[in-house]
């Protein structure tokens, strides 16, 4: 079930989502992946994945391939470890931001070494382009740099410095908004813009989103999100 606010943004209850429970992940998909398949819900712009995904202790994702993708993941409690076939590893944790672009292929593993759940967004965004040097990379993002306002985490755009790079005509931003507080984010037409509250409750044009719903909103306007309850704010703007 989908519900429409005006005519540019789509609510997607959290309930609503493709559900994938492993034992030892347990996977909500807010796009078609794996065993869930909806035709309606492929892709929005060049957004081809959006999990939010809770790992148990110990675990994780086995070595796999990949390639021609942009994969993003936003780690929002715990951590995870990374590694893969280039060589690299790192530790990635709550409020930090890992990305890869697999280019003409890379196989990595992702393990919750911790003694806790860890919860994560995966996001994948298909590339500008095909092939190229696989690369990975990863960066820390103070959650009090992010108090009250949309900081770029990851951009395809060469004037967003301080943010990772990826290969791909899109932004992850993410920020924080304290209750009955609000921000503004502006964007050109024909982009599409994909925003998730990883917790609290937020408003946007009169319709209330909870916690981990999406909003899948044509771009071309201001949009002002108003926080209910203290939020934290995921939102990838993609052609």
């Amino acid at each position: 079930m989908s519900t429409t606010v005006g005519s540019r943004i789509e609510r997607r209850p959290f309930a609503s989502l493709g559900h994938a429970d492993h034992g030892w992940l347990n996977a909500r998909h807010h796009f078609s992946f794996a065993d869930y398949h909806d035709p309606a819900r492929m892709h929005w712009g060049a957004i081809r994945v959006w999990n939010d995904d809770e790992i148990a202790s110990r675990s994780g994702f086995p070595p796999h391939p990949h390639a021609d993708m942009e994969i993003i993941t936003y780690v929002r409690k715990g951590a995870i470890t990374h590694q893969d076939s280039l060589g690299n590893k790192g530790r990635t944790a709550a409020g930090d931001v890992q990305v890869m672009s697999a280019g003409t292929g890379i196989r990595h593993a992702e393990y919750n070494l911790e003694d806790e759940t860890t919860t994560l967004f995966q996001i994948w965004i298909i590339p500008s382009d095909r092939g190229g040097q696989p690369s990975w990379g990863a960066k820390p993002f103070p959650s009090g740099d992010r108090s009250g306002k949309l900081v770029v985490l990851a951009s395809g755009h060469e004037d967003d410095k301080e943010a990772l790079r990826i290969r791909a005509d899109a932004r992850l931003l993410g920020g924080t908004v304290k209750a009955g507080e609000s921000v503004t984010y502006d964007s050109a037409e024909g982009r599409h813009l994909y925003l998730v509250p990883a917790t609290g409750r937020i408003e946007i044009e009169g319709q209330i989103f909870e916690a981990r719903d999406g909003a899948a909103i044509i771009g071309g306007a201001p949009i002002t999100v108003k926080a209910i309850e203290d939020t934290e704010i995921v939102l990838v703007d993609s052609i």
